[in-house]
């Protein structure tokens, strides 16, 4: 008896989803709890566990299909008896083509040692990186849920050469389709040319993203800040920092507290606009930008003005490793009442960051670099940041965003002040 897979609960509000891949093959064996597969929905991407242990014996959704939240995907058989009579409903758009599903099963496996890397299906992005870098994926070792390679994974595999670098492999033969497709890779110059589907996370966030500029009266201010304090305090306690709360001592612990207390002084930066009414928070809700497969995405650190640094590095930490796991759940994408984004990581030296609505200010921190300035009528060296703040005029006074950039800049300069509110 077959066991349906269906698309679980994705949030409120999030009715559907994109089918981004699947991660097990029809005729594959699927442990219970095991991911089967990954779907995109507005936010983030999310994995589907198999119900049951079984053997994956049919797929009724491909993927790039829009699914519904309760709808069945998949079906599940029992036994190891369901294997030869596994058969996908839909066309499999991962295959090479026809004949590959032509092909027997393959006899089952030797067990792979503990020391060895295990075969696994790759995700676009990380097969991209692998054939960019020409290393054999079955030589890495996966960091991320599962043991699945990452695509930073293939990044350091290739750098450190801990991953036998193949060479090109010759291209299989050609596919017999219909002449019609051989064009669609050329340009009208006779170009190669890659069209990929956007995904439904970047389709929301180039949605939103419009509305804020086409919405909000947006305008952006600059300052700089001397980073010269931070970078002692950070040289001088780091180890002692990592040894007693098990994580490294960054930057963006000191911006996060340094930004709430300025969003305590200027509580409009902090605000949002509802329809007629201005609304004041009185909590800071901190969204911070991480890195994911797909791109950026902006979980929320909840009620950062009463978290330590240490608890704020832990949070950014742990939401930067699961953001690139595919792990970050729907709740911790929501609300946020301000937004830092580093583009500094980058090496972006200067940016015009776009407000996250319904917030009405983001601010952009950017690369650390030596400039001349003058202190105390000297021209010296000093590490310099610039700082910009994007923020919505219908709410936000010039002096009020300027007011907040000079009180994180003292913050940030002296950062005594962080320890007696100042």
């Amino acid at each position: 008896m077959a066991t349906d897979v269906v698309v679980p609960t994705l949030g409120e509000s999030i009715t559907e989803a994109t089918l981004g891949q699947w991660l097990k093959k029809p005729g594959e064996a699927v442990k219970l709890d095991e991911p089967i597969a990954s779907l995109e929905t507005d936010k983030v991407a999310v994995e589907v566990n198999a119900p049951v242990a079984g053997v994956l014996a049919e797929l009724v959704a491909g993927e790039g299909d829009t699914v519904e939240v309760g709808k069945v995907i998949a079906r599940i058989a029992a036994g190891a008896e369901a294997v030869t009579s596994a058969t996908p409903a839909v066309e499999d758009r991962t295959a090479v083509g026809q004949a590959e599903a032509a092909e027997p099963p393959a006899p089952a496996a030797a067990p792979v040692s503990q020391d060895e890397p295990v075969a696994q299906t790759l995700s676009p992005s990380v097969r991209r990186a692998v054939l960019e870098h020409g290393v054999d994926p079955s030589k890495i070792r996966g960091s991320g849920k599962d043991g699945r390679i990452t695509k930073d994974d293939v990044i350091i595999a290739a750098k450190s050469g801990t991953a036998e670098v193949r060479a090109p492999s010759p291209a299989p033969a050609p596919v017999q389709a219909a002449p019609a497709a051989a064009p669609a890779a050329l340009s009208a110059d006779g170009r190669k040319e890659e069209r990929v589907r956007m995904s439904r996370l970047r389709q929301t966030v180039a949605r939103r993203l419009k509305e804020a500029q086409n919405t909000a009266a947006m305008l952006t201010t600059f300052n700089d800040v001397d980073m010269t304090a931070v970078i002692e305090a950070r040289t001088k306690y780091k180890d002692l920092f990592e040894k007693k709360h098990g994580v490294r001592l960054g930057f963006m612990g000191f911006f996060v507290k340094a930004a709430c207390m300025a969003l305590k002084d200027v509580p409009s930066v902090n605000g949002s606009i509802e329809g007629d009414d201005i609304v004041y928070h009185d909590y800071a809700d901190i969204s911070v930008a991480v890195s994911a497969p797909n791109g950026l995405v902006v979980p929320v650190i909840r009620d950062a003005q009463s978290l330590s640094v240490a608890q704020i590095e832990k949070t950014i930490g742990d939401f930067g490793k699961r953001a690139k796991d595919g792990t970050l759940k729907m709740d911790e994408m929501k609300g946020g009442t301000f937004t830092i984004s580093n583009g500094g990581v980058f090496g972006s030296l200067m940016s015009t960051p776009i407000i996250n609505p319904p917030q009405s200010a983001v601010l952009g921190l950017h690369r650390i670099e030596e400039r001349p300035v003058v202190k105390n009528g000297q021209i010296v060296a000093r590490p310099m940041m610039y700082l910009a703040l994007s923020y919505d005029h219908r709410l936000i006074d010039g002096r009020e965003a300027v007011t907040f950039l000079v009180a994180l800049k003292n913050a940030i300069e002296d950062p005594t002040r962080l320890l007696i509110d100042l």
